[in-house]
């Protein structure tokens, strides 16, 4: 019986990346010479930092196009988008979505079974396992969760016949 995983995950190595690659755009240009500013990634999270709120939002806007470059949706982001201060900096710890929460799989699951589709949708932790008789059915389901407006990308593992 095909089935498949309904899964949304982020990948730490393509996060990390884009924010090295942020700090090298930052090294070029003219607009943060001589500014202290940094993306530092640790902990799979990203503290941006700067010394005034208005380049902690540019370097923001910059991590953003960088993880586009790498093929990560931004809605995966979560941040406060005003900007902590202390001292003489200002910084945005940016945060990540990893997994599927209890509200959103139920709304997957509700939108599956509201098409009438003949596929069972089961939730498994943070994922949402879907079986059924027809792979095709299984093709409408990834096509439906994409078009779905969620809040955040998913992946659809382990296609198996």
């Amino acid at each position: 019986m095909p089935s498949l995983d309904i899964v949304s995950q982020v990948d730490s190595a393509e996060i990390l990346n884009a924010s090295e690659n942020t700090n090298r755009e930052i090294a070029k240009r003219f607009d943060f010479r001589g500014v202290k500013a940094s993306a530092l990634f640790t902990n799979d999270a990203v503290t941006i930092s700067a010394e005034a709120d208005f380049q902690c939002q540019q370097l923001l806007d910059i991590f953003r196009d960088q993880l586009i470059k790498r093929k990560i949706e931004p809605s995966v982001m979560i941040f406060d988008e005003k900007a902590l201060h202390s001292g003489k900096t200002f910084s945005i710890q940016v945060s990540f979505k990893n997994g599927i929460s209890g509200e959103v799989s139920k709304s997957i699951v509700k939108m599956i079974k509201g098409q009438k589709l003949r596929v069972q949708a089961q939730v498994q932790g943070d994922q949402v396992r879907v079986t059924g008789k027809k792979r095709d059915d299984l093709q409408r389901v990834m096509a439906l969760v994409r078009e779905g407006e969620l809040g955040q990308p998913f992946q659809f593992k382990n296609f198996k016949d």
